[in-house]
């Protein structure tokens, strides 16, 4: 069976890149130097929301799962540098030919990806493979990639369920609580910036762990509602995710199982 790599990223403003493309010193604090960049983006479209190439990847959570297992980590979590947890996540794909699962990832996670990835000289042949390379299969990958937008090996889950319209695009939010899933917990993307700043990392892994999870969760649903998973084996995986949970001790995975509890009692 295909591995099942679900993976989702938080960012904050490249502060050292804002300064470079400025001219800027360093007797600006980080924080003004951001605020500088989010008026600029405001004057210019009337939002805040920085372009791509200018997030600095913080942490990339992921789920790895195949039949049998489940696991979910983040890289990043730790204060590792940007190039660093962007090669390992890279190197993942290399190391097992994952099936892609996001939501928004197209719009977002991996495009952000590609551009800090060349910033840092990040190497991820497997991943930009589209039928070009050495290895004994790459031929297929010229009919299944996972840079081709139908292509299957990346499943942008919210762009599919939206059948590509953005108008139809939902907040993850929003879908995994009318599934009866957790939905977030902690904080919001938004909010990201200002617990960067006030140094709470791993506050901010733990928000993208949970988001990743719940993206693994609404995945089995598609499953399931396409045929792939029977209701016994969609149950079985869920239970799946559960127990492995619940031999956690970390209160972020605590909270997310007392909120999937509430409803699965209630259903």
């Amino acid at each position: 069976m295909t591995p099942v790599l679900v993976f989702d990223i938080e960012t904050v403003p490249d502060v050292t890149g804002l300064r470079k493309l400025h001219g800027l010193d360093g007797a600006l604090p980080d924080a003004d130097v951001a605020s500088m960049a989010f008026q600029l983006r405001r004057q210019a479209t009337g939002g805040d929301f920085l372009q791509l190439h200018l997030h600095r990847v913080l942490v990339i959570s992921c789920v790895l799962a195949d039949r049998d297992n489940f696991k979910v980590w983040s890289l990043g979590a730790n204060g590792e540098a940007e190039g660093e947890i962007i090669q390992r996540f890279f190197d993942g794909i290399d190391k097992y030919t994952p099936q892609l699962v996001s939501w928004n990832g197209g719009g977002f996670d991996l495009p952000v990806l590609h551009y800090r990835g060349l910033v840092h000289g990040v190497r991820a042949a497997r991943y930009w493979d589209m039928g070009e390379g050495d290895h004994k299969d790459s031929r297929d990958f010229k009919w299944n990639n996972y840079i081709s937008r139908y292509h299957a090996r990346h499943l942008d889950l919210m762009e599919l369920l939206a059948m590509y319209q953005p108008r139809a695009n939902a907040p993850l939010d929003d879908l995994a609580q009318l599934i009866g899933l957790p939905g977030k917990l902690g904080m919001s993307g938004d909010q990201v910036w200002s617990a960067f700043q006030a140094g709470k990392l791993a506050e901010i892994g733990n928000y993208c762990e949970t988001d990743v999870v719940n993206t693994y969760l609404v995945y089995l649903r598609f499953q399931l509602m396409r045929g792939m998973l029977t209701p016994d084996q969609h149950q079985q995986q869920c239970e799946r995710v559960r127990s492995t949970l619940a031999k956690s001790s970390e209160p972020h995975w605590k909270a997310f199982l007392s909120k999937w509890a509430v409803w699965v009692k209630s259903e």
